[in-house]
C-alpha cells in the first residue's frame, strides 16, 4: 500500500472521515504541519506509508478511500 504526494497532498487539505482513529489523529497532526509548511509533503507522505504499511491488516477500508483520490 503506497499513496503518492498528491493523494496526500489532497488528503491534508480535504476533510475525511477514517475508520481508525489512529489515521485520524495522524492526517489532523499532519495537517498542522502542511499548514505551517508546505514543503513538508514529502515527509506527510512518507508518514502516512509507513503508517498505513505498518497496520495494513486493519487499514483496507481507510485505504480504498484513499485510493480514490
Amino acid at each position: 500500500m503506497k499513496i503518492t504526494p498528491q493523494q496526500t497532498e489532497k488528503l491534508l487539505k480535504g476533510d475525511y472521515k477514517f475508520s481508525q482513529l489512529g489515521l485520524s489523529m495522524l492526517v489532523t497532526r499532519l495537517k498542522a504541519v502542511y499548514s505551517r509548511n508546505e514543503s513538508a509533503l514529502n515527509d506527510a507522505t512518507n508518514e502516512i506509508n509507513a503508517f498505513l504499511n505498518k497496520f495494513n491488516s486493519i487499514m483496507e477500508n481507510d485505504y480504498t478511500s484513499i485510493s480514490k483520490l
